[in-house]
Protein backbone atom coordinates (compact mmCIF):
# COMPACT_ATOMS: atom_id res chain seq x y z
CA UNK A 1 0.00 0.00 0.00
CA UNK A 2 1.14 3.43 -0.87
CA UNK A 3 2.30 5.92 1.91
CA UNK A 4 -0.31 8.04 4.11
CA UNK A 5 -1.29 11.74 3.69
CA UNK A 6 -2.63 14.26 6.19
CA UNK A 7 -5.84 15.32 4.84
CA UNK A 8 -8.02 18.58 6.30
CA UNK A 9 -11.43 18.00 6.10
CA UNK A 10 -14.85 19.29 7.08
CA UNK A 11 -17.33 16.62 7.47
CA UNK A 12 -20.90 16.50 8.74
CA UNK A 13 -21.34 16.02 12.50
CA UNK A 14 -23.04 13.18 12.22
CA UNK A 15 -20.90 11.51 10.37
CA UNK A 16 -18.21 12.23 12.40
CA UNK A 17 -20.00 10.48 15.11
CA UNK A 18 -21.33 7.51 13.19
CA UNK A 19 -17.02 6.97 12.74
CA UNK A 20 -16.93 7.47 16.45
CA UNK A 21 -19.26 4.70 17.40
CA UNK A 22 -17.35 2.40 14.59
CA UNK A 23 -14.21 2.87 16.64
CA UNK A 24 -16.12 2.56 20.17
CA UNK A 25 -17.78 -0.79 18.90
CA UNK A 26 -14.68 -2.44 17.04
CA UNK A 27 -15.76 -1.87 13.99
CA UNK A 28 -12.85 0.40 12.84
CA UNK A 29 -9.82 0.93 13.89
CA UNK A 30 -9.70 4.30 14.17
CA UNK A 31 -11.26 7.60 12.38
CA UNK A 32 -9.27 7.48 10.10
CA UNK A 33 -9.83 3.92 8.80
CA UNK A 34 -12.99 4.28 8.87
CA UNK A 35 -12.81 7.86 6.68
CA UNK A 36 -10.22 5.27 4.40
CA UNK A 37 -12.33 2.88 4.07
CA UNK A 38 -15.32 5.09 3.01
CA UNK A 39 -13.16 6.73 0.62
CA UNK A 40 -12.00 3.52 -0.50
CA UNK A 41 -15.89 2.12 -0.83
CA UNK A 42 -16.70 5.62 -2.58
CA UNK A 43 -13.33 5.49 -5.25
CA UNK A 44 -14.67 2.01 -5.85
CA UNK A 45 -18.13 2.51 -6.57
CA UNK A 46 -17.75 5.76 -8.81
CA UNK A 47 -14.90 3.20 -11.29
CA UNK A 48 -17.88 0.52 -11.35
CA UNK A 49 -20.58 3.56 -12.24
CA UNK A 50 -17.71 4.45 -15.25
CA UNK A 51 -17.63 1.46 -16.17
CA UNK A 52 -21.23 0.42 -16.11
CA UNK A 53 -21.41 4.01 -18.59
CA UNK A 54 -18.64 2.71 -21.25
CA UNK A 55 -20.69 -0.73 -21.42
CA UNK A 56 -24.28 0.74 -21.94
CA UNK A 57 -22.53 3.30 -24.32
CA UNK A 58 -20.82 0.84 -26.29
CA UNK A 59 -23.94 -1.52 -26.16
CA UNK A 60 -26.31 1.17 -27.57
CA UNK A 61 -23.62 2.25 -30.42
CA UNK A 62 -23.82 -1.46 -32.00
CA UNK A 63 -27.33 -2.05 -30.95
CA UNK A 64 -29.28 1.20 -30.43
CA UNK A 65 -30.34 3.10 -27.48
CA UNK A 66 -32.47 1.27 -24.85
CA UNK A 67 -36.29 1.97 -24.94
CA UNK A 68 -37.69 2.80 -22.40
CA UNK A 69 -40.15 -0.49 -22.77
CA UNK A 70 -36.80 -2.83 -22.74
CA UNK A 71 -36.25 -1.35 -19.53
CA UNK A 72 -39.77 -1.64 -18.21
CA UNK A 73 -39.69 -5.13 -19.63
CA UNK A 74 -36.37 -5.96 -18.30
CA UNK A 75 -37.29 -5.16 -14.45
CA UNK A 76 -40.38 -7.16 -14.81
CA UNK A 77 -38.40 -10.53 -15.76
CA UNK A 78 -36.20 -9.61 -12.89
CA UNK A 79 -39.29 -9.41 -10.52
CA UNK A 80 -40.58 -12.23 -11.86
CA UNK A 81 -37.15 -14.34 -11.38
CA UNK A 82 -36.78 -12.44 -7.99
CA UNK A 83 -36.85 -14.94 -4.41
CA UNK A 84 -38.76 -13.77 -1.65
CA UNK A 85 -36.56 -14.30 1.35
CA UNK A 86 -38.69 -13.00 3.93
CA UNK A 87 -42.49 -11.54 3.92
CA UNK A 88 -44.93 -12.42 1.39
CA UNK A 89 -45.11 -11.91 -2.42
CA UNK A 90 -45.94 -9.25 -4.12
CA UNK A 91 -49.66 -10.04 -5.22
CA UNK A 92 -50.12 -12.89 -3.29
CA UNK A 93 -51.46 -13.46 0.59
CA UNK A 94 -49.41 -16.09 1.29
CA UNK A 95 -51.41 -19.44 0.55
CA UNK A 96 -50.97 -22.19 3.16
Amino acid sequence: MSGKERLSASVDAELVAAAQEAVAGGQAESVSAWVNDALRLKADHDRRLAALDSFIAAHEAEHGEISEQEIHDAARRARARAVVVRGRPAGGRGAA
